[in-house]
C-alpha cells in the first residue's frame, strides 16, 4: 500500500512556499450560531487560479528534471487541475496539453486555455480524456501529471492540513471534499499525523460519487458521469489507482453523499452570509453543515475549494431557481 506521508507533505510546504498564496481562515459567524460549535472557512477559493489545485500542480512541476521540462507536461482534468498545472507549467517555461471532456464546463475551458495551456476535448467522461493523456505521454513523450492520484499533488494538497491546524489548533472535525481522494488524502495525512484525533469526513454529490462507490465496492470501480453542480468532484478514480483509495480507506472517517439542492444552498449561503462566490463543490462542507448531515462537537473546519462557477449559474442559484444541469443538459 503506497501512502503519501508528513515528510513529503512538509517537504512540499518548503517547495512551493514561495509560490502559492497561504489563504486565510476566517470564522463563519452563521454557522458557528446554528451548529452551537466554532466553524471555520479556509478561503482556498482566493488561491492563485482559483482553487486549492495550484498546490499541487506546483509541487509537480517543481520537481521535473531538465529533460521532463523540455518533453512538456500534460493531464486530465474536470477544469480546476488544468487551469493550475497551465499556470504552474507556463511560470516555469514549460508546454503543457490539458485534456477534458465533454462535461466540463465552458468557463472553465476558457480559463484553462486563458494561461496558454493546449486544449485537447475527448469524450464525455474524465477516463475518456485520460485515455488522450496517455496517448500524448506514450507517443509524443510528455510527463503526466495526474489531477489527484500522483504522491507530489497528494503532497502538496496536504499542506492544506498543516496550515489548517496551525490556525484552528484545537480543531475536532474537519470536512473536506471527496471526489478522486488528492485533497482529503493529503489533508488527511497531515491533520492525523499531528493529531490523530481528529475526524476527517469526505463530503461530495450523490450523482456519480466515484470514491464513495469504489469504498462500497472493496476496489475502484467505474461510474457513470452525470452533470452535477458539483462538477469538480466528478470523474472517476481509475480502476489501476495507486494512491487516494487505500489513503481514503485508511484516513477517513465518514462519508457524506449531498442532492444537489444541498448543493445549491451551499453556493446561497456562501454568498449570502459568508459573502463569497465559490462554486458548487466547493461549498460541500458548507451544504453538510446547514442541513445537518455533521453534528459537531467541537471546532470545525471546511475548505471552500474553488471559485470556478459560471457566473450566469451562480446568478441563477443566488435567485432562488430551482437548477436541474441533467434537465438543462436534455
Amino acid at each position: 500500500m503506497s501512502h503519501v506521508g508528513i515528510d513529503e507533505i512538509e517537504a512540499a510546504r518548503d517547495r512551493i512556499g514561495g509560490l502559492i498564496r497561504r489563504t486565510p481562515v476566517e470564522p463563519s459567524a452563521y454557522l458557528t450560531k446554528a451548529t452551537g460549535q466554532p466553524v471555520f472557512l479556509k478561503f482556498e477559493h482566493h488561491q492563485f487560479t482559483g482553487s486549492f489545485k495550484m498546490r499541487g500542480a506546483t509541487n509537480a512541476v517543481e520537481q521535473l528534471s531538465e529533460g521532463e521540462r523540455a518533453r512538456g507536461v500534460t493531464g486530465a482534468s474536470t477544469g480546476n487541475h488544468g487551469r493550475a498545472l497551465a499556470f504552474a507549467a507556463r511560470r516555469a517555461g514549460v508546454r503543457c496539453v490539458i485534456c477534458m471532456s465533454a462535461l466540463v464546463p465552458k468557463n472553465k475551458v476558457e480559463a484553462i486555455a486563458s494561461e496558454g495551456a493546449e486544449i485537447r476535448i475527448v469524450g464525455r467522461s474524465q477516463d475518456d480524456a485520460q485515455e488522450e493523456v496517455d496517448r500524448l505521454v506514450r507517443e509524443e513523450g510528455m510527463v503526466m501529471v495526474p489531477p489527484f492520484d500522483d504522491a507530489r499533488v497528494i503532497a502538496g494538497q496536504g499542506t492544506l492540513g498543516l496550515e489548517l491546524l496551525e490556525d484552528v489548533p484545537d480543531l475536532k472535525v474537519a470536512l473536506v471534499q471527496l471526489s478522486g481522494g488528492g485533497l482529503i488524502s493529503g489533508v488527511a495525512a497531515a491533520l492525523k499525523a499531528r493529531r490523530p484525533d481528529i475526524r476527517v469526513i469526505g463530503i461530495t454529490m450523490s450523482r456519480g460519487a466515484a470514491m464513495h462507490a469504489s469504498l462500497g465496492a472493496g476496489k475502484p470501480v467505474s461510474v457513470e458521469e452525470l452533470p452535477t453542480l458539483a462538477d469538480s468532484l466528478g470523474g472517476g478514480i481509475g480502476l489501476g489507482n495507486r494512491y487516494t483509495f487505500e489513503m481514503v480507506r485508511a484516513l477517513v472517517d465518514e462519508v457524506v453523499l449531498l442532492s444537489e439542492e444541498e448543493i445549491a444552498d451551499g453556493v446561497r449561503h456562501a454568498y449570502r452570509h459568508e459573502r463569497q462566490v465559490v462554486e458548487g463543490g466547493g461549498v460541500v462542507g458548507l451544504s453538510a453543515l446547514l442541513h445537518g448531515h455533521v453534528r459537531p462537537d467541537g471546532p470545525v473546519a471546511t475548505i471552500l475549494t474553488g471559485a470556478s462557477i459560471d457566473m450566469g449559474l451562480h446568478y441563477r442559484l443566488i435567485s432562488g431557481e430551482h437548477v436541474d444541469l441533467m434537465q438543462d443538459a436534455g
